[in-house]
C-alpha cells in the first residue's frame, strides 16, 4: 500500500514515520501526478493557506507558501477524481475544506488562541465527537487532543460535515465527507503525546488504512 504525502521531505518526517507504522509505504512528493501511482493521499500540516484561494485578502495568515498550496490543492483534485481515500492533518484538513469551496478563519480570537495556538509545544484540550461519527466509534464521546494552530475552518466545503468540536469555543477539530473516503483532523495524531492526552493516533491511521483497503 502506497500513501502519497504531498509536501517537502524536510517538513514531513513525522508523517513518514506515521505511515510506516501501519506497514504502508510513504511516497513524499511535490509532484501532484504521483498521486496517480498511490492508493491514498495524506495532506500534512504546515503554514497557512494563501487567502486568495478562499476569496479573501490576508487578515492574519502567515508562513504562506503559495506554490505548495497549488500543488496540494491539485493533488487533492486528483484524489477526488480517482476517488481514493484522503486524510488531512491540520493544514491538510484546511486544504480539503478550501478545495471543496470552504473558507478559513484566518486568526482565532484571543481566548481561543490561548487554547489552540502552539506555544513552545502543542496545547492540549478537550474535544467532543459527534454521535455516529468515525471518531465517536474510535474514541468515544469525549477525548483530549493536541493543538498547534491559530486558524480554523470557517464555512464548510461541499458535502463536508464537522464530526468533532472543541466544546469551549466550537472550533471544528475534525471533518468527514458525506459520500467519499475523505477525513480531516485539525490536531496531530502523528505526534500526539499519550501521557498528556491518554490516547494515541494509531486508531486514526488504522481507520484510514481500512478505507484504503475497502476502496481498492
Amino acid at each position: 500500500m502506497k500513501i502519497a504525502i504531498v509536501g517537502k521531505k524536510s517538513d514531513t518526517l513525522n508523517y513518514v514515520r506515521y505511515v510506516q507504522s501501519a506497514s504502508a509505504i510513504p511516497v513524499v512528493t511535490i509532484n501532484p501526478g504521483d498521486v496517480c501511482c498511490c492508493d491514498a493521499l495524506l495532506l500534512p500540516g504546515g503554514g497557512d493557506i494563501t487567502p486568495a484561494f478562499f476569496g479573501e485578502q490576508n487578515h492574519g495568515s502567515r508562513d504562506i507558501d503559495t506554490k505548495l498550496d497549488i500543488l496540494q490543492l491539485h493533488a487533492f483534485d486528483i484524489a477526488l477524481c480517482r476517488r481514493i481515500p484522503v486524510l488531512g492533518i491540520c493544514k491538510g484538513m484546511q486544504i480539503i475544506n478550501v478545495g471543496l469551496g470552504g473558507a478559513i478563519i484566518q486568526n482565532l480570537d484571543p481566548d481561543a488562541l490561548g487554547r489552540h495556538q502552539y506555544d513552545r509545544g502543542d496545547k492540549c484540550h478537550s474535544a467532543v465527537n459527534t454521535e455516529n461519527s468515525w471518531l465517536r466509534h474510535l474514541y468515544g464521546e469525549k477525548m483530549t487532543i493536541n493543538s498547534a494552530h491559530h486558524q480554523a475552518l470557517g464555512r464548510l466545503g461541499r458535502n463536508l460535515t464537522a464530526v468533532q468540536r472543541c466544546p469551549e469555543d466550537g472550533c471544528i477539530e475534525a471533518i468527514a465527507h458525506e459520500t467519499m473516503p475523505i477525513l480531516g483532523v485539525q490536531w496531530h495524531p502523528e505526534r500526539i503525546d499519550e501521557q498528556r492526552t491518554g490516547i494515541t493516533g494509531e486508531k486514526v491511521l488504522a481507520y484510514f488504512v481500512s478505507l484504503v483497503s475497502v476502496s481498492a
